[in-house]
């Protein structure tokens, strides 16, 4: 078995990549330094997969840990690198905070492990394009100036990889963009928990739902679109997973060398109000909300085209809006009986 360190494997989308890299036969090691995650997600992993995955905690920016780690680590072949701050909103606020740590810890990965044969997964996003000039948004298509430095730090980390490739202190990397990560595993032991106020739409939505928030603010009601709310493309966070798993297998063919890109959504968009309505036809819940003003930072509309993904990388979205949000609800409602 191929032993993967995930970095920020007790994340969102870094637990149920774990999960999805243990049913393809993979080793995953996971570091984080739980500044976003709870310690408590290795136990739930260990109720899914039956046991316990092998778990270093430390903060990547800290180089000598790294290597620390390399020694403890020697045989790993490949790395999926999730950690990293993602608030859009925060980042506006608070910028430095956000290009030292999502920044730093990239350069200490690649520095760290420079010239050695291992393949590299790269967590990106769909705030590369900023707002696209035509929708859908295609790997092609021009990179923008960044509307919140979060999306700078994706933008400059590609640039980055792309650097380490030509210079040949990486041996492969494939960034993953992403659009909207939602949902939960369909055991309801892991899903998105957010440290305190969630930066995200859809936990505020089960958090409203379940009673933890008064009400969900919907961020702008006079742009461009159907109902005037912001378009994204949502995805399921289990699919998203898989395409981790699909980017190990590309690399390991030996025929992928280099770098390359790709989208990871459904091809589709919905409105912010779209996705309320989801989840109450979905659950049978009404959600309180309100209309407040834009919010610094926030694109008007963005979907992707995932036909790249579909025909290269062997993956597509299989799960849909429905399965989005009452994956989602299930696992609030779990942690409203068992709290984490």
């Amino acid at each position: 078995m191929a032993k993967i360190l995930v970095t920020g494997g007790l994340g969102f989308i870094g637990s149920h990549t774990v999960v999805e890299l243990i049913n393809a036969g993979y080793d995953p090691v996971i570091v984080d330094d739980l500044s976003n995650s709870q310690p408590q997600i290795l136990d739930q992993l260990s109720k899914i997969i039956g046991f316990k995955p092998v778990f270093y905690q430390f903060d990547l920016c800290d180089k000598q840990k790294l290597i620390e780690f390399t020694k403890a680590e020697p045989d790993i072949e490949g790395i999926i690198h999730f950690a990293a701050f993602k608030a859009v909103g925060e980042s506006v606020q608070k910028p430095l905070k956000y290009y030292h740590n999502n920044l730093t810890s990239l350069l200490n990965l690649l520095s760290v492990y420079s010239g050695k044969p291992v393949d590299f997964v790269f967590s990106s996003s769909c705030t590369v394009y900023g707002q696209p000039d035509e929708l859908p948004v295609t790997e092609n298509a021009p990179i923008k100036p960044a509307q919140s430095p979060y999306g700078n730090t994706k933008q400059i980390a590609e640039e980055i990889l792309k650097d380490a490739i030509a210079s040949g202190d990486a041996k492969n990397v494939i960034a993953l963009r992403y659009f909207n990560p939602v949902g939960a595993h369909d055991s309801a032991l892991i899903g998105e928990l957010p440290i305190g106020v969630p930066q995200n739409l859809v936990p505020f939505i089960t958090q409203t739902a379940i009673g933890k928030r008064e009400k969900v603010t919907v961020f702008g009601s006079d742009y461009n679109t159907r109902d005037g709310s912001c378009v994204r493309d949502y995805i399921h966070v289990v699919d998203l997973a898989k395409a981790h798993v699909a980017a190990l297998r590309l690399m390991a063919n030996g025929t992928y060398k280099g770098y390359d890109v790709f989208n990871l959504g459904t091809g589709n968009g919905n409105t912010v109000l779209e996705i309320i309505t989801a989840f109450e036809l979905a659950t049978g819940v009404k959600v309180n909300y309100e209309i407040g003003p834009r919010r610094s930072g926030d694109v008007e509309q963005v979907w992707g085209d995932v036909t790249k993904s579909s025909n290269e990388l062997h993956w597509k979205a299989e799960l849909g809006i429905d399965v989005m949000m009452s994956s989602a609800w299930e696992w609030e409602k779990y942690l409203s009986e068992n709290p984490l």
